[in-house]
């Protein structure tokens, strides 16, 4: 009796011993095995040391950056003090600014997203891009297949788009096609739109839209003298306020942003399709925190990650088999009807040639 109630004692104590270990581990490497689980630990632990993580993207605001780092820290169990710093800029600032630090050799960003496959595709080739097999891409295969993404190297994170949208309490309009913008009567100079000579977006959306549209077609556009704007959520903006009364590059994001808080914003539907922008997510080869870039990288593309991201800035996920947490809003890949174009063949010096065009249009 006495062996066995000493037995019993040291189980316990082992027991005692060992279950706040295994209480204490994060969610991801909790939910792992095997390999998985060794490397998680191992990159966690790393992070720990480099103590924060820094981001440059186009579309988060502050309160979905706050959210998405709370969510960030409690699944690889990092502590309070641990920074995730995300910067959100204008897509020409974003490539400027990181050009700038890659050519210098000096990088303070660990990872970025830009709605520009063309440009990232270029850093891949030049070896500014790391590879990364985050086993995030399995839930990616679709977007891969459609040249929207490469695996192992950048991801499609969040997608948008641009098209004609209007303050319904402004301006009365019922538009089903792009050309219906040019029967708007009195318009000119009370539209707004972005400049894709020194943004990569617009110019993918106009490099798009000039497959199904003739130069004459913008001709036209230009002469109704729209107001260049450069932030999303200055187009949306002005639309509340009045100062605009139709935006031809809204983000339907925005809508749903301000319509929110009450405005009646409402945007077009083209029956020509639209032009699909998605942000390429990428992990920084001379990132300077690669451990905590890894980890935040494989957050942002994981469910949870994307939940976040589709119900703070209602962006299209390429995740197989999502659910929007805002599926009244946001389409999913099938829904939509894309004007089909193929990025990964579209080269910068391409991209250059369009602008020039454009700029000869709408810049004389």
């Amino acid at each position: 009796m006495r062996v066995l109630a000493l037995t019993k004692a040291i189980a316990a104590t082992f027991l005692i011993a060992v279950m706040p270990a295994v209480a204490q581990e994060p969610p991801a490497v909790a939910a792992a095995s095997g390999a998985e689980k060794a490397r998680l630990t191992d990159l966690i632990a790393k992070a720990k040391t480099e103590g924060s993580v820094s981001n440059i993207e186009t579309i988060m605001q502050p309160p979905t950056t706050d959210a998405m780092a709370a969510a960030f820290r409690t699944k690889y169990g990092l502590p309070a003090s641990f920074k995730v710093n995300s910067i959100s800029m204008a897509p020409g600032q974003l490539i400027t600014r990181l050009q700038q630090e890659l050519q210098a050799g000096k990088l303070t960003f660990d990872t970025g997203a830009i709605s520009s496959i063309p440009w990232v595709m270029a850093r891949v080739k030049e070896g500014k891009i790391a590879k990364y097999d985050s086993p995030e891409y399995a839930a990616y295969r679709k977007p891969i297949d459609m040249g929207l993404a490469q695996d192992g190297h950048f991801a499609f994170t969040g997608g948008y788009y641009f098209v004609p949208m209007w303050n319904t309490e402004t301006l009365k309009f019922d538009g089903k096609s792009y050309k219906d913008v040019l029967t708007i009567p009195d318009i000119a100079g009370r539209l707004s739109g972005s400049d894709p000579s020194v943004s990569d977006p617009p110019l993918m959306t106009y490099m798009g839209l000039r497959t199904i549209f003739p130069v004459s077609y913008f001709e036209e556009i230009a002469k109704l003298k729209y107001n260049f704007l450069y932030k999303s959520e200055q187009v949306a903006q002005r639309l509340v306020t009045g100062e605009d009364l139709l935006a031809l590059s809204g983000m339907p994001t925005r809508a749903h942003q301000a319509n929110a808080r009450g405005a009646k914003i409402k945007f077009m539907d083209p029956e020509e399709g639209i032009v699909l922008l998605t942000q390429s997510f990428f992990v920084l080869e001379a990132a300077p925190r690669p451990a905590a870039a890894r980890l935040w990288f494989d957050f942002v593309l994981s469910e949870e990650g994307q939940k976040i991201l589709g119900e703070k800035e209602y962006t299209i996920s390429g995740r197989a088999n999502f659910k929007s947490p805002v599926p009244d809003h946001v389409p999913t890949l099938d829904q939509l009807k894309p004007i089909k174009i193929d990025w990964t063949k579209v080269t910068e010096a391409d991209m250059q040639k369009s602008r020039d065009e454009w700029k000869t249009i709408f810049k004389k």
